[in-house]
């Protein structure tokens, strides 16, 4: 695992009141990033650009036939409000699209080890994506309809969109999480993406609390037993979270954590047994994902569904 950087962590706490430590990505991977979502953005335009003239018979032939009144002229019309709307799409519905995902992810990002969440530890939602690729619209490309307003030949034109650009881009030097102007109207943020599968992030020592030889797996349950509905609330991403706070062995995260899936869960009856309840939940939890994963379905956290 990569070596993090003491000046980008940070401690994330859930709704839930979970603590998760998290770290910032760097302004290099973001913009890593940004470019190789811009190469396949590019690469995909051309592409359809290059597939659509095919189809069509060759550029020359689009030309002769477009500004006909026949079925042939036709189609062409049709084929060119195809390539208008695949070009508006890729335009603009590239990063909504992936960042809405359950990954919160463009192929860049996800290449570079980042993706999108939000700052209040809850979920990301469509409007926070929504806002800040709106911001990155006008970040980047405000300017070029300075230029376009101006006429390229305008050297006023060319320096104010330099100014504004420079301000944007320099934006995220001037707050300590690297926040551009969209995530800071979005309330979103750009993060480290944790690479361990679910194996290799639960096989960590045990806490001293359970003595030396016995593990969160086999760590005794009382009598606490859970029923699937009530397990499949959550996913691995709440799994490792809850194992940190038993780590941890803080009092009152525990607390808060047992009212948290209490409450979810309906149930009472851990009062003031909360470590024991948690840790039957936990083993009992952990088993549920791991035969899921044996099978080819896989709970990411407790806003999806079992996916294979």
């Amino acid at each position: 695992m990569r070596r993090r950087s003491s000046t980008r962590d940070r401690l994330l706490v859930t709704p839930e009141g979970i603590s998760l430590p998290i770290t910032v990505a760097s302004r290099g991977s973001r913009i890593g990033a940004l470019v190789i979502d811009f190469i396949v953005m590019i690469v995909l335009m051309v592409a359809t650009t290059v597939g659509l003239v095919y189809i069509a018979g060759g550029a020359a032939k689009i030309d002769r036939t477009l500004e006909t009144n026949s079925a042939l002229g036709h189609a062409m019309q049709f084929l060119v409000i195809v390539w208008v709307v695949a070009i508006f799409l890729f335009r603009n519905a590239y990063f909504l699209f992936f960042e809405l995902g359950p990954r919160g992810a463009t192929p860049g990002k996800r290449l570079a080890g980042i993706r999108i969440a939000a700052r209040d530890g809850g979920r990301l939602t469509a409007e926070m994506v929504i806002a800040r690729n709106l911001l990155r619209d006008i970040e980047l490309f405000l300017p070029i309809v300075f230029i376009m307003t101006a006429g390229v030949s305008s050297g006023a034109g060319w320096l104010t969109a330099a100014g504004w650009f420079a301000i944007f881009l320099l934006f995220p030097l001037f707050n300590r999480d690297s926040l551009r102007a969209g995530d800071v109207i979005a309330g979103s943020w750009v993060v480290e993406r944790p690479r361990r599968k679910l194996e290799a992030a639960l096989s960590i020592t045990a806490p001293p609390t359970l003595g030396e030889d016995e593990d969160l797996q086999s760590a005794p349950t009382r009598a606490y037993r859970f029923t699937e509905a009530e397990l499949a609330v959550y996913g691995e991403y709440e799994l490792q979270a809850l194992e940190r706070v038993l780590r941890d062995n803080r009092e009152q995260a525990l607390e808060s954590v047992y009212q948290t899936i209490a409450h979810k869960i309906d149930r009472n009856d851990g009062w003031n047994d909360e470590r024991a309840f948690l840790e039957a939940y936990y083993t009992q939890l952990r088993g549920r994902l791991e035969a899921g994963m044996r099978m080819g379905r896989r709970k990411a956290d407790k806003h999806s569904g079992d996916s294979s």
